[in-house]
This record gives structure tokens, C-alpha cells and sequence, in this order.
């Protein structure tokens, strides 16, 4: 058990990384659970982007950010739940408004789209969490990515995901990958593919000729609908 002196030290310093107003913008401005670039941060906080760096390494260093890796690109968010209660209890007290993310993707790209081999988008982005909230997929022991469930094995099954492919393949099964539009995350991997591949063969989406965009179609809309009560 810490001692009382190592405990409030902790809480001191966490307090002075929360009570620069720069890094406090940053920490409010992740709330909505959507990451953010660096250069994005620094915006938002009226900094220059080396300013910025250092603000988000003294929040790392207090377990109050993390970044993610997606290609050449870094992102941040909150560390956690337990950080996201905290800066709300935070909010209450000083009666600060919430302002919405609003992204700048293109309304055709932003509804649904893939993302290499798997469905991008705000499509993706629902489907994603509702796999997580029926218990389909639950978080790896290893922070690896996604180990599918017994509810999962059934319900994808159920849908038609050829499961056995998916397993298959080499390359990594299921994990979250950071959408870039909605800053959240949609289902990557080799489930994420074989999900795609189920969408186009039963029509439930159809690809667009000239870009990425995925559109919807009535079947896909009635489908997604009754069985996974996704509406789009």
C-alpha cells in the first residue's frame, strides 16, 4: 500500500498536468472519446506544434493520454475510463460546456467506406461497438486486439462470416483500427474482412466505382437493421 506522503505527491502532480489550460483544452477536447493528431491538440489549445508535443509527453508521463499508432500517423485520447470520469467530475464543478467533434470527411466517405479490406466510416464505427456490446468480441489478456466469444462464434455465424476463412488467414484475426474520420474504432483484421466479404455477397453494401465510399443498400439497411439493430 502507497503511503499517504507518496499519494498525495501523485495527486499533486497529476493535478499540475490537468491545471495548465493548454493541456486542460487537450484533455476536454478528448472527451468525446474521438482521438486527435498533435497538430490537431495544438490547435485547440492555441499553442505552436512543439509546444504541443511537450504538453501531450507530460500527460503521457501521468497516465492521462496514450497514442496510437495508425500508419505514419500518431493519435491521442484519453488513458481510460477512470481519466474520463475525473475530467467530468471536473467539468461539473466548473460548469463547462461540451462541444461536439465535427469532422471535415466528405458525407459519402464518412457514412461508410473501406478501409483496405474491412468497413470504415460511421457504418463501421456502429458495427464495431455493437459487436462489443452483444459480447461478440471482448479484449485480448495481451492488449493484442480481439478474441471472438461463444456468442460470437454463434451470432457471426448466424449472419454467414465465414469464421474458418477468417481464421485461417495469416494476419492478425480481429483488433480496433482508428478510423480516421470518426476518430474511433471500426473492426480491422482478418474478421473484418471476412465481414466485408459477407456485406458484398449478400448485397447488404455495394462499392462505389470511383472511390472507397460503400453505400447501403435498402436490403443492407433492412438486414443490419432487424439482425444486428444497427440502423444506418
Amino acid at each position: 500500500m502507497d503511503a499517504p506522503h507518496d499519494v498525495d505527491a501523485a495527486v499533486s502532480r497529476i493535478a499540475a498536468a490537468i491545471g495548465d489550460p493548454a493541456r486542460a483544452r487537450m484533455l476536454f477536447t478528448l472527451l468525446d472519446d474521438r482521438a486527435r493528431t498533435s497538430t490537431e491538440l495544438a490547435h485547440v489549445a492555441g499553442v505552436s506544434p512543439s509546444t504541443a508535443s511537450a504538453h501531450l509527453a507530460r500527460l503521457r508521463d501521468q497516465r492521462l493520454v496514450r497514442v496510437d499508432a495508425q500508419g505514419k500517423h500518431r493519435y491521442y485520447r484519453l488513458d481510460g475510463a477512470r481519466v474520463a470520469r475525473a475530467l467530468e467530475e471536473l467539468s461539473v464543478l466548473a460548469g463547462r460546456p461540451r462541444h461536439a467533434f465535427v469532422p471535415s470527411t466528405p458525407d459519402r466517405l464518412r457514412g461508410a467506406r473501406t478501409c483496405y479490406d474491412h468497413v470504415a466510416g460511421a457504418l463501421g464505427v456502429m458495427l464495431h461497438d455493437r459487436f462489443r456490446s452483444l459480447g461478440w468480441l471482448r479484449a485480448a489478456a495481451d492488449d493484442s486486439g480481439y478474441q471472438i466469444t461463444t456468442k460470437g462464434v454463434e451470432g457471426f455465424g448466424a449472419l454467414g462470416v465465414r469464421l474458418d476463412d477468417a481464421r485461417a488467414a495469416r494476419r492478425r484475426f480481429a483488433f480496433g483500427c482508428l478510423d480516421w474520420s470518426e476518430r474511433r474504432s471500426h473492426l480491422g483484421g482478418a474478421l473484418g474482412a471476412a465481414f466485408l466479404d459477407l456485406l458484398l455477397r449478400r448485397h447488404w453494401v455495394a462499392r462505389h466505382r470511383d472511390d472507397r465510399a460503400l453505400e447501403v443498400t435498402a436490403l443492407g439497411r433492412r438486414e443490419l437493421s432487424s439482425r444486428l439493430g444497427v440502423l444506418t
